[in-house]
């Protein structure tokens, strides 16, 4: 898995970024929607989903099994798939948590944003391995402006 590239538009990115801005210093949350290949993926599109967490939205965020067939129904309009997940870090790194990691599923991309003092900083993508040990860096290479929901 090592040496997989995420590709995603500069403005696709900001619109993450401005989802961690609009909801810090709580986490936001949202499903990447796009195509698979053998050494990369390319993001065409973004569903920002709400963080469904009550007890603890500021260093963590939940999606229900709901939000999950909304992102895949979403997908097969676009005739494309879920690609991954993005998620805010309010003041943390753009790095998984142990939480993240113990929540997430192999295979999907996992873009992360630090947000600071309501300013996105840091974006960064993972891969959780397949067996669940730890995560892998993703490169994140810019393209062209796709056509975006």
């Amino acid at each position: 898995m090592s040496g997989t590239t995420l590709r995603i538009s500069d403005a696709l990115i900001r619109r993450i970024h401005a989802h961690g801005v609009e909801t810090y210093p709580f986490e936001c949350c949202g499903a990447l929607l796009g195509k698979d290949s053998e050494t990369s993926r390319e993001v065409i599109g973004l569903l920002p989903l709400a963080n469904r967490r009550d007890d603890s939205p500021r260093n963590r965020f939940e999606v229900t099994p709901g939000d999950v067939q909304k992102a895949e129904k979403k997908a097969r309009e676009m005739r494309v798939e879920v690609i991954g997940w993005y998620h805010s870090h309010p003041n943390a790194p753009a790095r998984p948590s142990e939480f993240d990691r113990e929540h997430a599923w192999p295979w999907y991309s996992y873009v992360i944003v630090s947000v600071e003092a309501s300013e996105a900083r840091d974006t960064k993508s993972w891969r959780l391995r397949d067996d669940r040990s730890a995560y892998d860096a993703e490169v994140i290479e810019s393209i062209a402006q796709s056509a975006s929901i």
